[in-house]
């Protein structure tokens, strides 16, 4: 990888009186940002509060919540296992988990969840790049309607894997596999898969085939034992569930406390949920963007070959997310934007609206956090707060504006 930008220190300094303005502004409790140009830290800043109600620091070592940024990892895990001939992407999901056979989908314009018929099985690729007609329950719609209903969540205390995704098998699909694309618990499935054909928990393959060989020591399902009290609070400004993308309503207070450090579920995890469950500091995650930086390598250890990093990374959508009609929320905007397996690919910067460049490869998650891989300038990103929903503040495109304007040539 050959890159002649360079980042502007003094440029770089304007996100560090960002990051406080959001503070101040009580619109996050504190933040953190980690930038590395061609492999090497560039930039590091935090500031503001990793627990409001003790006044703790955001610091290096907090420890947070990185919810759907889980998405890439599982992403990698599902990979890495294709790599060794187990299977093919084209592969139906019923063919490791047989509860998924004879599907079908809800009729178009349905009103009801019994109007449905007879549907084929998404496929592995479609439920990595969310076209399987699966859905979210905090997403419009009958389905997320049902799910919602019926507890169809894959939250850290929700029992098993196992048991979830066979409840999931039970709904109909919001639409037949490949005509839409729609943000899902597809990735959730996924994990499952990872457990069929390796023969292992999904923490235990993450533990022993991706957090020991990059040195991510404290990243897992759960917290970490000697933690203490460096695991950071939840906040939201919502008056209502903090999950909820669809509610407008605000409460009093900008920075309600939703999920405390103290007796959070993360603390004693019954699910491992390769969707959203995971947990970790901001360099461990940086190690991880680092192998897709890098290409499947890092740390010394080759978990993927180059051409697969490759492949992943690539618009794996005819179109852009917007051209397939979605109608659920997405962590990235959705013109100009395509989706790879694991994470959002830039096809077309102008029409993102987001400055950035072309092939960008990044994802967030809904306690606000954000990575991108930025192949055209070898820069990488990291930003870690902990603020649901994510959809609260314009802030990702904001940070990538502020890095990409500290890039000169």
């Amino acid at each position: 990888m050959c890159s002649q930008t360079t980042l502007d220190p003094s440029r770089l300094g304007r996100i560090p009186m960002w990051m406080q303005r959001y503070v101040d502004e009580r619109k996050y409790a504190g933040s953190s940002v980690l930038i590395h140009h061609q492999g090497q830290e560039a930039f590091f800043h935090a500031c503001g509060l990793r627990n409001v109600e003790q006044s703790l620091p955001f610091q290096r070592d907090t420890i947070a919540r990185i919810y759907s940024m889980t998405k890439p990892v599982t992403s990698v895990a599902l990979m890495m296992l294709a790599e060794r001939g187990n299977f093919h992407l084209d592969a139906q999901v019923s063919d490791f988990l047989p509860e998924f056979s004879n599907m079908h989908a809800l009729v178009p314009g349905a009103s009801r969840m019994d109007q449905t018929e007879p549907s084929t099985t998404p496929t592995l690729h479609q439920l990595l790049t969310h076209t399987s007609g699966l859905s979210y329950p905090f997403n419009p719609g009958l389905l997320p309607s049902a799910m919602e209903n019926q507890s169809i969540v894959f939250g850290p205390r929700e029992g098993l894997l196992a048991n979830r995704v066979t409840a999931l098998a039970d709904l109909p699909l919001a639409f037949h596999p490949g005509s839409r694309w729609e943000y899902s618990v597809g990735i959730d499935v996924i994990g499952r898969v990872v457990e069929i054909v390796s023969g292992k928990t999904l923490d235990q393959f993450f533990q022993e085939e991706i957090f020991d060989p990059l040195g991510m020591s404290e990243t897992g399902f759960t917290v970490p034992k000697d933690a203490g009290d460096r695991f950071a609070s939840l906040y939201t400004p919502l008056a209502g569930n903090a999950m909820d993308l669809n509610s407008a309503e605000t409460g009093g207070d900008s920075l309600r406390l939703t999920d405390s450090y103290e007796d959070s579920a993360f603390l004693d995890t019954t699910m491992c949920s390769g969707g959203g469950g995971l947990v970790g500091t901001i360099d461990d995650y940086a190690k991880f963007v680092q192998i897709l930086r890098n290409k499947g390598q890092g740390n010394g250890h080759r978990l993927l070959s180059s051409r697969t990093v490759e492949f992943m990374m690539r618009n794996h959508l005819a179109g852009d997310i917007a051209s397939m009609g979605p109608s659920s929320f997405a962590e990235q905007p959705m013109e100009g934007t395509g989706f790879g397996l694991g994470g959002s690919v830039v096809i077309d910067p102008g029409r993102t609206a987001t400055p950035g460049s072309l092939g960008d490869f990044s994802w967030g998650g809904m306690a606000s956090t954000f990575f991108w891989v930025d192949r055209s300038n070898d820069v990488t990103a990291v930003f870690f707060t902990q603020l649901s929903p994510s959809s609260s503040y314009p802030s990702r495109s904001e940070l990538k504006a502020l890095v990409l304007g500290a890039m000169i040539e």
